[in-house]
């Protein structure tokens, strides 16, 4: 016979309704407690009918995810986090890629996109917050980064003028007068860049540091290409900076190709700090510096704000604007042992 909910509460010592909420991700449940469920779900082999149960409800059992490019290392390891926590859910998640392009996105918002899904997680790049908010939903949004929607959508994101505030003042604590920061997008409108270059200006004024024009470069991508371009243009400018603060990882990996070909020293001609905390960055020649944000926790407070919105839409919750943690995980390029 098979297992029934009422058996897996009985042997984890909790109630149904616990049971229920653990297998369905309706609500939230205490860590311990939801181990301890889990527990007794793989012992009594417990396999809920969720076509069933979705076809009831009303439900799909999908979530989509949206982020602007699935071979970026940052988006990629984001990505296979949603996944696996939206499992613990016993939700599927379709993933589309945007590119930023502003069409793509507001066909997912609005759902014309094709896609049947419950909930959708985005990360928006080319969408201003005025079109964030006029866009009609049919599902449950949540946001990810800098787009804020002004209250009309729960949003998760990092705290991008403290972390770049934090990276360059590790810098200058090293003793780097002459800090770049490369990474300036003003062709998008997602303001990530901006709050990086605001708190990079930031930590230098506070040092007496007036910010030098020629030391902000402006890159067409995030990639490790536009990286190294970028740090060729320094270097035959003339500019000569001593440090550089990049606003991704890949950028960073790219700047330190280009030292490397031109005989540099990291660190000691050349301080290097990246933003994402990519696995790449750990297996650099030196290891990069790098922000690094709680990509874990940002995976699965973006899906229990979907949970709350898609099993109690009638909640009056007001959207929430939840800021994750981050990290400056300092290493070899930018800090001689």
């Amino acid at each position: 016979m098979s297992s029934r909910l009422k058996d897996v509460a009985a042997l984890a010592g909790v109630s149904i309704r616990t049971v229920s909420n653990v297998v369905s991700g309706s609500a939230s449940v205490a860590e311990e407690t939801r181990a301890r469920v889990q527990r007794a779900l793989d012992e009594l082999g417990y396999r809920p009918n969720l076509a069933a149960r979705n076809l009831r409800a009303g439900r799909t059992g999908l979530i989509g995810l949206a982020i602007p490019e699935l071979h970026s290392p940052y988006f990629g390891e984001l990505a296979g986090l949603i996944v696996e926590a939206a499992r613990q859910r016993s939700w599927t998640v379709v993933i589309d890629q945007t590119f930023g392009d502003p069409d793509a996105e507001r066909r997912l918002l609005d759902g014309t996109g094709g896609r049947l899904v419950d909930g959708l997680i985005i990360s928006p790049w080319s969408l201003s917050p005025e079109e964030l908010t006029a866009q009609a939903r049919s599902v449950p949004v949540v946001l990810l980064g800098e787009r804020h929607p002004h209250g009309l959508a729960d949003r998760v994101a990092v705290d991008n003028v403290l972390a770049a505030d934090e990276a360059t003042t590790h810098l200058i604590g090293t003793g780097r007068r002459r800090i770049a920061a490369v990474g300036l997008q003003p062709h998008l409108r997602n303001g990530t860049a901006h709050q990086r270059l605001e708190g990079y200006r930031t930590a230098l004024r506070r040092a007496g540091i007036e910010p030098d024009p020629r030391l902000e470069r402006t890159v067409t991508t995030l990639h490790r290409s536009d990286g190294a371009e970028a740090m060729t243009a320094l270097l035959e400018d003339g500019v000569r900076p001593d440090a550089v603060f990049a606003f991704s990882d890949e950028l960073a990996l790219g700047a330190l190709h280009t030292a490397h070909r031109h005989g540099l020293r990291v660190p000691r001609d050349l301080a290097v700090v990246g933003f994402d905390g990519i696995e790449d960055a750990l297996y650099a020649n030196p290891a990069l510096t790098t922000v690094a944000p709680d990509k874990r926790q940002i995976a699965e407070r973006a899906l229990q704000c979907l949970a709350d919105r898609i099993y109690s839409p009638a909640a009056g919750v007001p959207p929430l604007d939840i800021v994750v943690p981050h990290r400056l995980e300092i290493r070899a390029s930018s800090h001689a042992s």
